[in-house]
């Protein structure tokens, strides 16, 4: 069986595939069960439903939260968290990821605003009204900071997106939206959903490396402060390593915690249904 419960789409996010080549990319990789998980937003699922319906491959509804962890005695960090199984017509939910939409599309202005003050020290030319609504029209899903990386990519100021995120888009970055881990399990858990810590040890990501790279300290983070608000951790991800997986599928053991597992494909390159997830997984959704 392959698993794969973590996917961006370029409709609703920042992937590079439709959510149609996505389910047509999935069913050419043989992927049994699918989730995709576009950051903060969920208006690809109703689609996505009637995609694997189509494709006849078992589907749950999913979506990545990015959320403000205040761990005491440090400033706030940014963690994503996996929302699964919820009902996607909840209103809740669509209200409140309909607010953080609104706070993404300011963001990205007051992000432009800050790079067109970097180019005036560099001699660049300043972004215009047209450069910037032609980086609006190339966003179907959420407004992020991947979309600004590519149009800097795109007029030639930077080679890739990490040059783009290393000279500029760190050093211009604004606040993103403050959603609390207590609010996102609230949101995700009144709708009927569970709420899983994405890629803890992502050393490239958003994750608890920002706080230590030291796997028991991050699992003592988990016990002291995000219990009581998740229902699971994601155990394999593409950029674990082996002690990584085994640590956390430990953890997930020793606490009753949902072990979940995906690509976080944006399909640049495409890595969907690449990860060995064991077949037991699929059935802990089932329950």
């Amino acid at each position: 069986m392959r698993i794969d419960l973590h996917i961006h789409t370029k409709t609703c996010s920042d992937g590079n595939l439709s959510i149609e080549e996505v389910f047509k990319e999935a069913k050419k990789r043989n992927i049994n069960l699918m989730s995709t998980t576009d950051h903060d937003s969920i208006d690809c699922q109703e689609r996505a439903i009637a995609l694997a319906k189509e494709y006849d491959i078992a589907y749950i509804t999913g979506v990545e939260l990015n959320v403000a962890f205040q761990n005491p005695g440090s400033k706030p960090v940014s963690l994503d968290f996996l929302g699964y199984q919820y009902d996607f017509k909840n209103q809740a939910l669509k209200d409140k990821l309909q607010i953080i939409k609104e706070h993404r599309e300011a963001r990205a202005l007051q992000i432009l605003e800050k790079l067109n003050v970097e180019f005036d020290k560099e001699g660049i030319p300043r972004f215009t009204e047209e450069d910037i609504k032609k980086i609006q029209d190339s966003v179907d899903g959420v407004f992020g900071r991947p979309h600004i990386a590519n149009y800097l990519i795109e007029k030639g100021i930077v080679r890739d997106k990490q040059e783009a995120f290393d000279k500029y888009l760190v050093r211009c970055d604004v606040a993103k939206y403050p959603l609390s881990l207590a609010e996102a399990s609230r949101l995700v858990r009144n709708a009927g959903g569970i709420l899983v810590h994405a890629h803890p040890n992502d050393p490239n990501g958003t994750s608890l490396v920002s706080l230590t790279s030291d796997l028991d300290d991050q699992t003592k983070i988990i016990e002291k402060y995000m219990l009581q608000y998740i229902d699971g951790v994601e155990c394999w991800h593409s950029r674990n390593d082996a002690k990584t997986t085994a640590h956390y599928i430990g953890f997930a053991k020793k606490h009753g915690l949902l072990m979940s597992g995906g690509s976080d494909c944006h399909q640049k390159p495409i890595i969907m249904g690449t990860l060995d997830i064991p077949d037991w997984v699929a059935e802990q959704f089932r329950r």
